[in-house]
């Protein structure tokens, strides 16, 4: 990343660390803060239960479901899908998931649209467009960066103004969402007993995505509660972490396609919505991780708060999930070598991360743990070893 660019990030992280501040002090979140560390520590300890009831829920609501047990079964599945529909574009929310997978970079065929204001500025931006944060992508770019790169991808002249940009890029999203009959989504939890699917968001963009004929939704197994109240728990404290407020605009709650039973109490599908719901629950090493990495409910607080983040930005971290926790989980996605790849021995180990963490992931002990385990060594590193084990001396 650019200096420019950092300085941007951390100025932004210092405006969610101000916002948040306050928040994360009163008696309310610090009840939700326990809280919620006791439903992920449930979930993840009975992930296999839970899965089951849930898939018995998607039946009963009409929702269709796959497994994937790795990111090339999930494309597998996506591409399947697309092509029943016919599919030339696809509206697109955020999802780290979906990054996980690369999934645009396989679906380059296809015109995918960012429907989230910063993916969507990034997507533009063409190279080097790797977001920084989870709820805020594109917050090392100012308005300066953000007005040269809507211009230049969109052959406009807008002025450097925020409202003006947003307009620029909303008619440009929508008017590339016209004849877009799929749209593709995660989630931020999912409740085993309802077969419910919670989102938030800011914008609206998800209500859009959820209203084309299909409704394509990848999320991990962790993103597995017991109940809609459990839910509704996780994605709140999410919020307060993520972005400094009590409550999103939009808390989307999916629990099967559009349906009306207005006439007569027969039942008709796709009213306005999705005639079709589809969620593909997504393996990809989860089952392998530890349970403590899959704690995580995405705020991406650690990052805000790691002294190695905010030196080098996002090359400390694996695709979407940044930072000490991203490389702990690329172990598990991939393997040793893009975990070495992603950072492993630039963590300081210094805590912070978990003592920011809402749910307290230890990933400082965690990194530790795997760096002893790991048959690989900066070179700087071997050098040392070699001459200790020779000379008795790091010299």
């Amino acid at each position: 990343m650019k200096p420019s660019e950092l300085e941007t990030m951390r100025n932004s992280f210092n405006t969610v660390k101000n916002r948040s501040d306050a928040l994360k002090q009163s008696p309310s979140t610090k009840r939700l803060i326990s809280r919620c560390h006791e439903i992920k520590k449930y979930s993840i300890e009975h992930n296999e239960e839970l899965k089951n009831e849930l898939l018995e829920s998607f039946k009963r609501n009409g929702i269709d479901f796959e497994f994937a047990k790795t990111s090339k079964d999930a494309i597998a599945i996506i591409e399947d899908l697309l092509s029943e529909y016919n599919c030339s574009t696809i509206a697109k929310a955020k999802s780290n998931t979906l990054g996980e997978i690369n999934f645009k970079e396989h679906f380059s065929n296809i015109d995918v649209v960012e429907t989230d204001l910063g993916d969507r500025i990034l997507q533009l931006k063409k190279t080097d467009n790797k977001p920084v944060h989870p709820t805020g992508p594109a917050s090392h770019l100012n308005v300066d960066n953000i007005t040269e790169i809507v211009n230049n991808s969109l052959d406009t002249n807008v002025n450097p103004v925020p409202r003006e940009i947003m307009e620029t890029v909303r008619e440009d999203v929508l008017n590339r969402l016209k004849n877009a009959n799929v749209g593709i989504s995660g989630a931020n939890a999912i409740a085993s007993e309802e077969g419910s699917l919670v989102m938030v968001h800011n914008e609206g963009n998800i209500s859009l995505v959820s209203l084309k004929d299909l409704h394509i939704i990848v999320a991990g197994i962790d993103k597995i509660v017991p109940t809609l109240e459990d839910a509704i728990s996780v994605v709140k404290l999410e919020t307060i972490f993520a972005t400094g407020n009590y409550v999103t605009s939009y808390m989307n709650v999916i629990s099967g396609p559009s349906k009306t039973a207005d006439i007569e109490k027969k039942l008709l599908k796709n009213m306005y919505g999705a005639e079709r719901v589809v969620v593909i629950l997504l393996d990809n090493g989860r089952s392998e991780a530890r349970e403590e990495c899959l704690w995580c409910i995405g705020c991406g607080n650690c990052i805000v708060n790691c002294p190695v983040y905010n030196a080098v930005g996002n090359e400390f971290g694996f695709n979407n999930y940044l930072g000490g926790r991203g490389v702990a989980m690329s172990k598990f996605i991939e393997n040793d070598e893009k975990c070495f790849e992603s950072g492993l021995y630039k963590c300081t180990l210094c805590g912070l991360c978990t003592i920011n963490c809402p749910v307290s992931i230890p990933t400082n002990d965690i990194i530790e743990k795997m760096r002893k385990s790991s048959q690989l060594r900066p070179k700087a590193h071997e050098k040392i070893s070699k001459s200790v084990r020779e000379k008795d001396s790091p010299y």
